[in-house]
């Protein structure tokens, strides 16, 4: 709408209370001075000089009758586009924009009339009514009319800044007041909610079925805090509140109705999170999908490994998902990048089995599990698996589509060769073995993807990053490597005891003459020799030597046995020498007894016990008797106190001498005692004239408990206290290292040895 308009221009818009000619226009306005007005009043752009007049100048009423002619009531400035409002509904946001439309509509109208605020308003609103005024359809179908209290609300509004103030929606103000959204206290609605989440696929008619029989033909509602009971509603009204419900729990249905697709389309991801793994080998990730591509003998799972820093990747194909598998997918990475410092993988239980998890320990490698349900966790090996499912497998003969629809689209296209009667691989075109496509597998990862930019590192490709790289590559020597993914003996914890028979193997024994009996062992098997296995220390970190079975190794097992016992026999002798010398020491020096009373000795405290606190005790008859014994051991007459102290004197001395009597009595008995039992002890033995007797050796010592063990078991050992302290003796001596020592030797090499 122009706001300068010149004299032609005025009397051609046919005004009330002005001219209708352009000369009368210009007598009207010099009668009326405004050429003098000069900021209303200017000279025109270009030629002609003719004058401009700002519309303010004319009569009230024909500045109104143009304002209701030229103003259009439509948003004055589309705002740039931006982020939508996501706190308003689209209804909510339409309502903002017209009032705002509106209000802007009104100030353009009031702008330069020479009227009240009142009347202003007025006039506005009586025009918008009465639909005088140029509306924009789309603000007329929100707002088909104005009342001057909402006309001046909306501009204290837009006034305070607070323009979503003016947005209202209908719909979401009555939202949460419908019949089933308040019925029973909200039950109802709950109840519908769980009904939909545990069967999506069910219908308005099915929910109200439902929920007649969980709370009858009535229901209880509120209105204007008066409690009523209505009949249950129909199914239309079903079909509106099941709509609302899905809308405004859209999120909580879909976790649980769809939990796969709530995780790929809503639940949290982070990006970026293994941004701090630099290095190669810092962290690789591991997980197998099945390929979808079908090969002649049968469907094959493709186990994939990827280093995070570089996103190199090496994959192997298995038919069934097995421990053996990772193991395999591990060697094979190993071999080629070295020696990762952290795995991660799944619980799928080939990643978590004991050999998996033996393997790890075995190589230093840290294995890091995920939570189960929690592929995110693990996502950069599941986008390369799909990377490969529809990069390479795409190309594959026998292709069958990565889902169940894309399969049913592919026998759809060849139903009339199955109506034919081909068999499935006819179907699909398969031509390809297992070990053909693990060969075509091997080329893509090396030739294709290794050299395709990688966002994830900045468009360099993984061959690129792992040649920038300066961290060592630590390597394993491929020997120790295979003899670690050997099977354990027995498939499950390859623990083992040897006895004098060697390692018992699946009903096999397995000789370890380089291995004593009773040593805890862990044993591998070698896949390609039945009769050999390799014995290890129980944590497998010291290797003890080889078993060997004669029945498997095709040796003659007396030969195998011959050199078992020689090289056993050596091996004790080697282990025994210095225990054997230590022994002989031991027995010449001091008898043990001596040395332990030496040891009791020198550990003794050196403290002298005080006396301790006295209290005299007394009953009647001790007060009786000590007055028997006074009257007999004490005169009458009182003692003078020299007397007294020569008394004391005396009797100290008889107590003392009777003290050592006692002693020298009680050390004659024990030495009588001890004579005579040593009298015992060597009469059976023969006599002999001038014989000293030796010290007896640790052998010597064994052939006697030997010699009263076979008696004691036959009953025949005398009962005479000899007797009964060589039995004492034997007692203690049995459980001691140097008789099983003996006893080990005695039943390697039978009675020979006691000679």
């Amino acid at each position: 709408m122009k706001a300068w308009l010149t004299a032609r221009e005025i009397a051609a818009e046919q005004l009330p209370d002005v001219p209708a000619t352009e000369s009368a226009v210009i007598r009207m306005a010099k009668r009326e001075g405004w050429n003098e007005r000069t900021t209303l009043a200017r000279p025109r752009d270009g030629r002609g000089g003719a004058t401009e007049y700002h519309i303010s100048l004319l009569p009230t009423l024909a500045q109104v009758a143009y304002q209701q002619k030229h103003i259009v009531i439509q948003l004055p400035v589309k705002p740039a586009k931006t982020a939508p409002d996501t706190s308003l509904t689209e209804r909510a946001q339409k309502e903002r924009d017209a009032r705002l439309a509106i209000v802007a509509a009104f100030e353009k109208f009031s702008r330069g009339l020479q009227l009240g605020y009142a009347t202003r308003v007025q006039v506005f609103t009586d025009k918008f009514n009465a639909g005088s005024l140029n509306i924009d359809a789309w603000v007329l179908e929100i707002i088909p009319s104005v009342s001057k209290r909402s006309l001046a609300r909306w501009q204290s509004q837009k006034r305070d800044g607070n323009v979503n103030a003016l947005a209202h929606d209908p719909a979401q103000a009555r939202k949460g007041t419908g019949v089933l959204e308040t019925a029973n206290g909200g039950a109802v609605s709950a109840f519908m909610l769980a009904l939909i989440a545990h069967q999506p696929h069910l219908s308005g008619h099915h929910v109200r079925t439902m929920c007649r029989s969980e709370f009858g033909d009535t229901l209880k509602v509120h209105s204007k805090g008066v409690e009523t009971f209505i009949p249950m509603p129909p199914v239309r009204t079903f079909q509106h509140a099941l709509k609302g419900l899905k809308e405004s729990h859209k999120v909580e249905l879909l976790k649980l109705t769809n939990p796969d697709r709530y995780r790929s389309h809503m639940a949290p991801a982070g990006v970026g999170m293994l941004r701090h793994v630099t290095d190669p080998n810092q962290l690789w990730q591991i997980d197998a999908s099945p390929v979808d591509a079908l090969c002649t003998d049968g469907r094959h799972a493709v186990y994939a490994c990827i280093d995070i820093a570089t996103r190199r990747t090496v994959w192997l194909l298995s038919r069934t998902p097995r421990a053996s598998a990772v193991a395999l997918l591990i060697r094979k990475a190993i071999l080629e990048w070295g020696v990762p410092d952290v795995v991660k993988t799944d619980n799928g239980s080939d990643f978590v089995a004991r050999d998996t998890q033996r393997l790890f320990a075995s190589l230093g490698i840290e294995a890091e599990t995920s939570d189960a349900y929690s592929p995110e966790q693990k996502g950069h090996v599941e986008r390369v698996i799909k990377t490969f499912q529809h990069d390479m497998a795409t190309l594959l003969p026998g292709f069958v589509g990565h889902s169940v629809t894309d399969r049913k689209a592919i026998e759809s296209r060849k139903s009339f060769a199955q109506r034919l009667g081909e068999d499935e691989a006819s179907v699909f075109g398969v031509s390809l073995t297992g070990p053909q496509l693990q060969k075509h597998v091997d080329e893509w990862a090396s030739l294709v993807y290794q050299h395709k930019p990688h966002a994830g590192l900045k468009n360099a490709t993984p061959f690129a990053a792992a040649l920038a790289s300066t961290k060592p590559i630590r390597k394993v020597d491929e020997r120790a490597l295979d003899l670690l993914l050997m099977p354990v003996a027995g498939g499950k914890d390859g623990q083992r005891i040897v006895t004098k028979l060697g390692i018992r193997i699946d009903g096999y024994h397995y000789m370890t003459p380089t291995i004593l009996p009773g040593t805890a062992v862990f044993v591998r098997q070698d896949p390609n020799d039945a009769g050999h296995a390799y014995a290890f220390a129980q944590d497998g970190a010291e290797f003890l030597g080889d078993a060997i079975c004669p029945e498997l190794s095709g040796l003659h097992p007396e030969t195998i046995v011959r050199a078992a016992k020689e090289m056993r026999g050596e091996l004790i002798d080697e282990m025994t020498r210095d225990l054997k010398a230590e022994v002989k020491r031991i027995a010449k020096g001091a008898p043990l007894i001596e040395r332990a009373l030496e040891v009791a000795r020198r550990d003794a405290p050196n403290v002298i016990a005080l006396p301790k606190r006295q209290e005299t005790h007394s009953t009647a008859q001790i007060e009786a008797a000590i007055a028997a014994m006074s009257e007999k051991l004490h005169p009458t007459r009182e003692l003078t106190p020299r007397e007294a102290a020569e008394h004391r004197r005396m009797i100290e001395e008889m107590r003392l001498e009777d003290e050592r009597e006692l002693n020298d009595r009680f050390e004659t008995m024990r030495q009588n005692r001890l004579d005579e039992v040593e009298a015992e002890r060597t009469a059976h033995l023969p006599k002999a004239n001038n014989i000293v007797a030796l010290p007896e050796t640790p052998k010597e010592r064994y052939r006697r408990a030997v010699a009263l063990r076979k008696l004691v078991d036959a009953g025949k050992l005398p009962n005479t206290t000899a007797a009964t302290l060589d039995a004492v003796w034997l007692g203690g001596y049995e459980p001691s290292a140097e008789f099983r020592t003996h006893q080990a030797i005695h039943e390697e090499y039978g009675d020979a040895y006691l000679s």
